[in-house]
């Protein structure tokens, strides 16, 4: 989807739509802008001219010389629509069927053939509008897509929930849309299920200043906890420390420091889910002791005796009911045969092997290892694209114990 039509509304957010429209360009898309006449009060349209490259379209009635009926060229041109910002008006126009600036009219040719997302922004008492609540409704029933506000501070000077979501945090969501929309029932794939994801590196106190950690930046659970929400998924994240942003549409976020933590809250949550994903780097060992005051320095060695945390993987794959358990092994030599062991010895329904020393990078080369010892390996992929495949061998299981149930049931119909 290269051809990305953007939308301008009159809402005081519309200067940032420069920003959108440059990143679009920079990433390799073609762009072209749509303004209401109010959004020109806020930003010029020179200036989304030059950055976009392409004729600004404003009027219906343009009298500059052109040769096509051109709300029908624009629909027919765009392979997808960003609404930024998506004002209280926008919403109830489209919604209600109401086409009279350009804007509106392109949006009723296009219709739903194409993806259109609204970037919603506006104070919070029309964010908490019921009206507007039964308006996005039935957009959504019709397959609209929308990029929640944030809460910040708005223009009006309240501090609440009404901000359009950053530039970048939109063009993500749009290429991450590039991604899954590849995949079939894309929205509803995981709808229903509950998963729990473990993520980011434990700490391990050792006294007020020091700790035991390790390297991981907590990159592919936060991406496996984005990429479930977009394909339908109730998630829970607990995640140790990270320098991350939280993921959007979470059900809960959980933040923990130690190993301890992270297994008293996954006990607590684990019954109610449907899948569990431990991608956290969990330490192994913590000190026996922790001092409550710093230690001082001095001439002989320090030694700290440490004892063994709780393996969470482990005693969840003894509990494990319905639950389906996906692990991951990074390792620095014997990668699968270390995950292999892994996987039977903690009772997984799937392991995800990949080398230690890629731990922080942005790209990745793993091996997705079923139970039944079969695997695909994946390379060099950004996060976010193995978050979508680990995900998708996940939906693959899950599919397959519904038709081995449905064919239990059926040969004992039979039988009996």
């Amino acid at each position: 989807m290269k051809n990305i039509l953007v939308g301008v509304t009159g809402g005081i957010a519309a200067f940032k739509s420069a920003s959108i429209v440059s990143l679009l360009k920079k990433r390799g898309y073609n762009v072209k802008v749509v303004m209401t006449k109010n959004a020109t009060n806020i930003i010029g349209p020179l200036t989304l001219e030059t950055l976009s490259r392409n004729r600004i379209y404003v009027d219906m009635w343009d009298t500059n010389p052109h040769y096509e009926v051109e709300h029908i060229s624009l629909a027919d041109w765009a392979d997808m629509v960003l609404i930024a910002p998506a004002t209280y008006n926008i919403i109830g126009k489209v919604a209600n069927g109401i086409a009279d600036d350009m804007l509106t009219t392109i949006l009723s040719a296009i219709s739903v053939r194409k993806p259109v997302f609204f970037a919603l922004a506006m104070n919070v008492n029309m964010y908490e509008n019921p009206i507007l609540k039964e308006n996005i409704d039935k957009l959504k029933s019709y397959g609209y897509r929308f990029i929640e506000a944030e809460e910040g501070l708005l223009a009006c000077n309240y501090v609440a929930k009404g901000r359009m979501s950053e530039p970048e945090d939109i063009v993500e969501a749009i290429e991450r849309y590039n991604i899954y929309s590849k995949i079939k029932n894309c929205d509803t794939v995981l709808k229903g299920k509950k998963i729990l994801i473990t993520s980011g590196r434990t700490k391990e106190n050792i006294d007020p200043i020091r700790y035991l950690s390790n390297n991981s930046s907590g990159k592919m659970g936060y991406c496996l906890a984005q990429a479930a929400v977009d394909l339908g998924a109730e998630v829970t994240l607990v995640s140790g420390p990270t320098n991350l942003e939280i993921p959007k549409g979470l059900r809960n976020f959980i933040f923990v420091e130690s190993a301890i933590e992270m297994y008293e809250k996954i006990e607590e949550y684990f019954n109610d889910i449907d899948i569990f994903i431990a991608c956290a780097a969990v330490a192994d060992y913590r000190p026996k002791e922790y001092k409550k005051e710093k230690i001082k320095k001095s001439d002989s060695d320090l030694i700290i005796e440490l004892v063994r945390n709780p393996d969470i993987l482990f005693e969840m794959g003894k509990k494990k009911n319905k639950q389906l358990l996906v692990g991951f092994a990074a390792e620095t030599n014997d990668i699968k045969e270390n995950a292999l062991k892994k996987l039977e010895k903690k009772n997984l329904d799937l392991i995800v092997a990949n080398n230690a020393s890629t731990m922080g990078r942005d790209n990745n080369t793993i091996e997705i290892i079923k139970k039944d010892k079969t695997s695909i390996e994946i390379s060099q992929k950004g996060k976010i694209e193995l978050a979508y495949d680990i995900l998708l061998e996940v939906v693959s299981i899950l599919k397959g114990n519904k038709n081995e149930k449905e064919e239990n049931f059926w040969n004992f119909y039979i039988i009996f």
